[in-house]
């Protein structure tokens, strides 16, 4: 009669350990998964195993930590069944091949070729306005000349570079031109810093 007794006020006391842990198990959960759903189901999963072995835990002992190992062990077990498989064929392809670098070197000595043939405002004002995002008032206000002027060297480094990039070949007998552009820009731009001078 002692011997039922005092099962039945293990069985009680078990319960109540596991009623008083079920918030630190949510929480341990949760910290596993990241998400509510799966840390409640993980949170039942590991309620029901241990009930399963409830006669395995020996009283007097770690209750928390026998709890937690079961929890440990269950969200592992969680992440190998929902573990993705790939065929193995695809997975040595895939390893055994890389993806050509050398077009991309050569994309950029292209664009730093064309880039280094425009003139030092073309490339100056296309920098400010395309890389950093200036606006067309601060970049002249920067380089000390119109506005007008500065969307003019936008315009005329996006066409030079398209032109250089797209179509190399007709590059060659347009060098000239950009050479008599960038002069013109030049002297527009001593122009507008002598006539700031007077004003």
């Amino acid at each position: 009669m002692d011997t039922v007794r005092s099962n039945l006020n293990s069985v009680d006391d078990f319960h109540e350990q596991l009623k008083a842990i079920l918030p630190r198990l949510r929480l341990y959960a949760l910290s596993l998964t990241h998400d509510r759903d799966r840390a409640n189901d993980l949170v039942q999963e590991t309620v029901l195993k241990a009930l399963a072995a409830r006669a395995s835990f020996q009283p007097g002992t770690n209750f928390s930590g026998w709890m937690f190992r079961i929890q440990r062990n269950e969200f592992i077990s969680s992440l190998r069944r929902l573990r993705p498989t790939v065929p193995i064929d695809t997975a040595v392809a895939d390893s055994l091949t890389q993806r050509a670098t050398q077009e991309n070197g050569l994309v950029m000595r292209e664009f730093l070729n064309a880039f280094g043939q425009l003139s030092a405002g073309q490339r100056e004002a296309l920098v400010l306005a395309v890389v950093e995002g200036q606006p067309y008032d601060a970049i002249a206000a920067h380089a000390g000349v119109s506005i007008g002027t500065i969307k003019s060297r936008v315009s005329r480094a996006r066409a030079t570079l398209a032109r250089l990039l797209l179509d190399p070949e007709e590059s060659d007998a347009t060098d000239s031109t950009d050479r008599a552009i960038a002069r013109n820009e030049s002297r527009s731009r001593d122009d507008d810093a002598r006539s700031s001078l007077t004003l």
